[in-house]
């Protein structure tokens, strides 16, 4: 088996890593009396498929590829694999396992809230009026 340094391991060790379950977070974002709009587990399907399917007709997300760190195991698997970035998107979750959309009044609520039940979040975009879909800039 091969140690990969910037996995901090082997690659199959990486990828057996349990899903994270976000109930803890969520319940914390209801008892914060934040109401969430919508939310996804981003899974197989990427962000193509799943962020989608949380939309009303009429809306679509704006997602900042920058405005969160992406795992090293996707540069990994992209550069091993010579798989290019959209079907990258279109595939992995790239380090973002739960999208939740709120009102824009309760975006710091809710980032208080999910900290506090130990996750780390991070603000990635913002849904607007547009073809129902979601656009990684």
């Amino acid at each position: 088996m091969t140690y990969y340094e910037e996995l901090g391991g082997t690659l199959g060790e990486t990828l057996l890593t349990p899903t994270r379950i976000y109930v803890k977070a969520l319940r914390a974002v209801k008892e914060a009396g934040v109401r969430v709009k919508a939310c996804s587990h981003i899974t197989g399907g990427g962000f193509y498929e799943n962020v989608p399917r949380m939309l009303p007709d009429g809306m679509r997300a704006v997602i900042r590829k920058d405005s969160y760190p992406v795992p090293a195991i996707f540069d990994l698997l992209a550069k091993k694999g010579e798989i290019e970035e959209h079907m990258m998107y279109n595939t992995y979750n790239m380090g973002i396992g739960m999208a939740v959309a709120v009102n824009p009044a309760d975006v710091e609520k809710a980032k208080a809230a999910i900290t506090a039940a130990g996750e780390t979040v991070y603000e990635i975009g913002m849904v607007e009026a547009g073809e129902k879909g979601v656009d990684l800039c």
